[in-house]
């Protein structure tokens, strides 16, 4: 049997890194740990992620300069 793969807390699986994209420009997503948000810098959003879950509505996503 297989452990899952160790991940630190606060990070996000770079799989899922790889296939997630802003939903409104389907541009590519940065990981920000520090502020735990996935930023599309294309778009100037970040979407925050809650529990380990990115929330990926652009209502829910802060604007960024």
């Amino acid at each position: 049997m297989n452990a899952p793969t160790e991940r630190p807390e606060n990070s996000v699986d770079p799989k899922l890194l790889e296939i997630l994209v802003c939903p409104l420009t389907k541009g590519p997503l940065e990981f920000d740990a520090a502020k735990q948000e996935l930023v599309s810098r294309s778009a100037r959003l970040a979407y925050p992620i809650r529990d380990g879950i990115p929330i990926m509505l652009p209502e829910e996503a802060r604007k960024i300069d």
